[in-house]
Order: structure tokens, then sequence, then C-alpha cells
């Protein structure tokens, strides 16, 4: 059984672990979610992102897990004769990639080994030769540790292929590494808080442009839950379509606040300083899993190149020290080993932590 009076550290990818001073905002009395005190606190969050990710446009509350928003992004920007082009470099862009059938959607796949980067080069040799409704890209795919050049990618999108819509999973992205969304053309850009947000999981964010909210109008059956016509009406009175998860809410408002004060250069700035740390030492004392220019800023991934045993060691740090890393994800595992420095995860967390690792494969 956990102890809950002592909970685990989180430095796994998602979810990380959480202050005491942000769990303190779950607790918080409830509201009414049509009352005129739910309606500000609604109103005054998508402020604060709107600040936060460069935007004007549309910020949509879901609760759900971005997972959802793949669906969601999927069912009201493409009609079922469209097709997408997907991005795979990583469990989850593949995922998402996955995702877009299930949707009855036609998808065809531009895949690079897991660790390598899409590059705009390779999307623009792909999109020249075909007829593309929407791209979908993974900002920094969580399972390698990658960042893809997102900037690079939407300045080629614009000047060439304006008419693309452009999707972006920016699940292990959005805080820690820099989204200017109405300069980069985007159309949706999609997280979950329980990463750099250091909100326990259970709600998700969606950046929607107005041309995505209007090309919604002509797709189909696009059910209910994730309707972007249905959540921009409720949008408009400072509400969502169903019943939120407010707790989450009054968190989310809380570290907007924080992150707000703090001004996002200062938080990218945070987050690449711990960045250096860990991929430094795994440099030292591994290796890194992609190319170091490729590396995102919120999660490391590390080459296992001693042969350790990821578990077994992964175990011991948490029986001694109550703290939790992470293994590679799916056929990375034993291969690679992960450990985020996101949210409000600390230069000072992250020493003790790789020095704790030290410790057990000394």
């Amino acid at each position: 059984m956990v102890d809950w009076k002592k909970p685990p550290r989180l430095f796994i990818p998602g979810p990380i672990k959480v202050d005491e001073d942000v769990l303190a905002q779950l607790a918080l009395p409830t509201l009414g979610h049509r009352g005129k005190e739910y309606a500000q606190l609604h109103g005054e969050t998508v402020e604060m992102l709107k600040e936060m990710f460069f935007t004007s446009q549309n910020v949509f509350l879901s609760t759900s897990s971005a997972s959802g928003l793949w669906e969601a992004a999927i069912r009201n920007c493409v009609k079922e004769d469209e097709t997408v082009l997907a991005a795979c470099c990583g469990a989850f862009s593949d995922k998402w990639a996955d995702v877009i059938e299930s949707c009855g959607r036609k998808v065809e796949r531009l895949k690079v080994d897991w660790g390598k980067p899409t590059t705009a080069e390779l999307l623009d040799e792909k999109l020249a030769n075909g007829n593309y409704a929407a791209i979908t890209i993974v900002y920094s795919e969580t399972s390698t540790g990658l960042m893809n050049p997102v900037y690079e990618i939407s300045k080629m999108m614009k000047e060439k292929y304006p008419d693309v819509l452009v999707l972006v999973d920016a699940v292990s992205a959005m805080v820690g590494l820099p989204v200017h969304f109405d300069e980069l053309g985007w159309d949706i850009a999609l997280a979950s808080v329980q990463k750099a947000f250091g909100i326990p999981p259970g709600l998700a964010i969606a950046l929607v442009s107005d041309r995505a909210l209007e090309k919604s109008k002509s797709v189909a059956n696009r059910g209910y839950y994730f309707d972007f016509q249905l959540w921009a009406k409720a949008a408009a009175k400072n509400q969502t379509l169903v019943t939120p998860n407010i707790p989450h809410i009054m968190a989310l408002n809380y570290q907007c606040r924080k992150l707000v004060k703090e001004g996002m250069e200062n938080v990218w700035k945070r987050h690449k300083t711990m960045a250096d740390f860990v991929r430094n030492w795994a440099k030292e004392n591994f290796g890194l899993f992609c190319e170091e220019k490729y590396a995102t800023n919120t999660l490391t991934t590390i080459k296992n190149t001693k042969g350790i045993n990821v578990a077994e060691t992964i175990k011991a740090v948490q029986e001694k020290h109550n703290t939790i890393f992470g293994n590679g994800y799916g056929k990375l595992k034993e291969e690679a080993f992960r450990i985020a420095h996101m949210g409000d995860i600390t230069l000072e967390d992250v020493t003790e932590l790789t020095g704790w690792i030290a410790e057990e494969i000394s």
C-alpha cells in the first residue's frame, strides 16, 4: 500500500510530482459550474492561458486526458474523405496516427526512426507529392525525449502550404517550451496538465485557431463530447459544454498566476537550466538517446550504454529515497531510462536524483 502521508516523488515523464500548495487548491470548496463564480474562474484562467501562449484565439478546457483531444482535433478538423499526414517519430506520434484511423479518417504516415526528428525538409517533400487536409506532429515526443523543430516546420508550412491545417501535440512541451500559437500559425495545440503545468492528471487544454473552428462547421459526425461548435458556444459564456473538473481548474488558475508572474521567458529558461544539467550528467555517465540539438527541455531520455538493470535501479532509488524515475517506454524498456525536469521540479531536485542514481550504479 502507498503511504499517503509520504507519497513517492515522481520524476517519471508524467504525472510529475505536485507541490503541496497546488494540491491544496484541489481541496477548496467546489462551485456550481453554471454559476457566476465559476464563470469568473473560467474566464480568468482562459485569459491567462492566452497570455502564456501568445494567442488571441480560442482556448478550451476539457475534462479528459490529452488523448481525448487527439480525437477532438481529428473529428473537428478533418472530413471523412480527407487525408491526414501524420509525422511519426515515437510512441505517441505513432499512436495519434492510429487514432486518426479509428476516427474513420484516412492517414499517411511519415515515419522516421525513434530518436530522429521530423524536419521541415522531410515534410515539404511529402506534402509536395500529396493532397492533405492536415498534418499531425508531436512537439516534444515523451517516449524518446525528442523535440521536433516545430518553429522551422511552421515557417515552411505558412510559406508553402498555408491551406493545410497544423495539429500539434504539445503534451510534454506546453509551459516548458515556447509556444507562440498565433505567430506559429498552428490550428490546434493540445496538452494535459500532469506534465509541465505541475498538476495531477484529469484536465486537458486545447488552443484552437479561428480557422479550425470555422472548418469544424463543415465536418460531419463530430460527436458530442468533443464538438468544437458546442464548446465555442459554452466558452462564450465562460463555461464548458459538460460538467468540468472544477478542482483542477482551480489548480490550473493558481499555477497560471504563478507562471504569468514569473514570465514565460523565465519559465523556459528555468526548464532549459534543468535540462542542460541532466543532459550533461547523462553524457558523462551514459549517453543521450537522441541528438542533443533535438533534445527536449522537459525530460531527458538517457541511453543505457552501461547495460544497467534499469528496473532494479528504479526500485532501489524508490525504496531508499521514495523517489521514482522512468524506465524506457515501450520497445525502449531497459534500453533507456527517462528523467522528467518540468513543472515545479527544481534544479536541486534533479541534482539530488542523479546523485542517487549514480550511487546505485557505481
